[in-house]
């Protein structure tokens, strides 16, 4: 069985726009959210790939449930932040265990995969798309496109660690960089261009206006590049600059896959 090009861009549009009714996210206290639940699964991920997934549905789930009795209106900004890292990235382990357990090559074989209700937090029912458009990018940091997962091949690889209030700030640079210098940012010299990953097609504007997040708007690609300059390897930086190379954007491949960087 074929892996899907990628999702239909018009539905995709929708779902975005279809986000943004839900509640803003608002986060004005102090308490703390255990994450420690999502750990051994990493670690089992980590050490085993994809398949390791069908081992952890009951994690999962608890996982997801314990999540869902949090308030994370009492948290903390950076807390609030990782409360809805953690639970998105838990929503797509969880998509990609169905894709594995049905045989399927890709998380876009599974029906309405991202858009049918996955959690509810405060009792507002959410898709994964509402916890990445409707919460996640309000919070204007356009890093979380290095941290966010998808189940696919060309998506960023999964922190080794759950997301936390105290480390969040470091943990987004560090994956930044880290997706960027792993094939996220191509250097072709014979070519004269800087190949980027897809997600900086669909999300650059968030890079460019992180005050406008979420933002359908596209952006130019030399502004794409400029702003992400602070995550490039040095080196790349440096021959970006000097070189003016041109800016092109990878093919993305939804072949299902999770890995840990």
């Amino acid at each position: 069985m074929s892996t899907p090009a990628g999702p239909n861009p018009v539905k995709a549009a929708v779902s975005i726009l279809r986000a943004r009714r839900v509640r803003k996210p608002v986060a004005h206290g102090a308490a703390e959210v255990d994450h420690n639940a999502l750990t051994p699964i990493l670690n089992d991920l980590e050490a085993h790939g994809v398949r390791a997934l069908a081992d952890h549905r009951g994690a999962l789930t608890r996982y997801r449930d314990w999540l869902e009795s949090v308030n994370p209106v009492e948290l903390s900004r950076d807390g609030a932040l990782a409360y809805w890292m953690n639970l998105y990235n838990t929503g797509a382990l969880d998509l990609a265990a169905d894709a594995n357990d049905a045989a399927e090559p890709s998380v876009l074989r599974i029906a309405g995969g991202f858009a049918k209700t996955w959690a509810t937090v405060g009792g507002e029912p959410l898709s994964l798309d509402d916890i990445e458009h409707g919460k996640i990018r309000r919070f204007g940091d356009p890093r979380i496109h290095g941290s966010l997962v998808c189940g696919s091949a060309s998506c960023p690889t999964l922190r080794y660690e759950p997301f936390t209030a105290e480390a969040i700030d470091f943990q987004l640079g560090d994956q930044m960089r880290s997706f960027l210098a792993a094939g996220g940012a191509v250097r072709d010299e014979a070519a004269g261009t800087l190949r980027l990953s897809r997600i900086f097609l669909w999300y650059g504007g968030d890079f460019t206006r992180p005050n406008r997040m979420p933002t359908l708007l596209p952006a130019r690609k030399a502004d794409i590049a400029d702003a992400l300059g602070r995550w490039l390897p040095a080196s790349t930086e440096e021959w970006r600059i000097t070189m003016g190379p041109k800016i092109a954007f990878q093919p993305y491949d939804w072949s299902l896959a999770c890995s840990i960087g």
